[in-house]
């Protein structure tokens, strides 16, 4: 049967599947009804919390894998809320993926963690992926769908790097003493999906992510060094003017 792999949110990840796997067959999901195609001439489905996606189980009947990266909102996931009955009814499927975050840990004080660590998640957006989990594996679980957990930490990759943040004079050397962060390249990350996909392990969770962490202002200074400029001045985090989201990660 031919492989293919529906993404529920073709983002930053789901294009590099899309481009380093081109013998896949992919299609995905787009927030509105003008995203009919993606890069590469990728089909998309529009698909929102208030619209399911229409003749779902004639487009999915082949489907074999499904990529999940659309994330959780105040309600929950939205796709599973609305689209989980019916990934049970796809006859093909081998493979379930979802996309959270390494943020279920919570503040360790820059201890180690591995899959067998406990959930501790600080702030909202980490109980809500925590609770997305659980929906998921509860599938896995009670109804044999076929889910792995991957919990990701940054990711990043071509157009999206301290080096275009530079380039661009958007880049801060922001400090928070004991602060550290692992990393993830799009690529390996695209490539990790792939062998979980070539050999399915249901209910597996992994820690997709680099064992180098490192502060953010060093990042920062590194990139720089490679780029032959001058990093930017350090910054305070108290000091800093970040968004809520921004002020999330850390």
């Amino acid at each position: 049967m031919e492989k293919s792999l529906f993404c529920f949110g073709f983002g930053f990840t789901a294009r590099q599947i899309a481009t380093d796997f081109p013998h896949w067959r992919v299609m995905g999901t787009g927030r509105s009804p003008a995203d009919e195609v993606g890069e590469g001439g990728i089909p998309l489905f529009p698909f929102r919390r208030d619209q399911r996606i229409e003749n779902f189980s004639d487009i999915a009947a082949n489907v074999t894998h499904i990529l999940l990266s659309i994330p959780p909102d105040k309600v929950g996931d939205p796709v599973y809320d609305v689209m989980a009955s019916e990934l049970l009814r796809l006859t093909n499927l081998r493979w379930v993926g979802y996309l959270s975050t390494t943020g279920v840990y919570g503040n360790l004080d820059g201890g180690w963690v591995d899959e067998e660590s406990l959930y501790n998640p600080s702030g909202k957006r980490g109980e809500r992926r925590m609770r997305a989990e659980q929906a998921w594996r509860g599938l896995f679980e009670a109804n044999g769908l076929p889910v792995h957990i991957f919990r990701l930490p940054g990711i990043y990759g071509p157009g999206r790097s301290q080096l275009v943040s530079l380039k661009k004079g958007k880049a801060r050397r922001i400090v928070k003493p004991g602060q550290i962060f692992s990393r993830i390249h799009v690529a390996d990350l695209a490539a990790i999906l792939m062998a979980s996909m070539e050999n399915p392990n249901p209910g597996a969770i992994y820690n997709v992510a680099d064992d180098e962490p490192a502060p953010p202002q060093d990042v920062v200074v590194y990139a720089a060094e490679l780029l032959g400029v001058e990093p930017p001045p350090l910054l305070d985090f108290e000091d800093a003017d970040l968004s809520p989201m921004a002020r999330s990660f850390y």
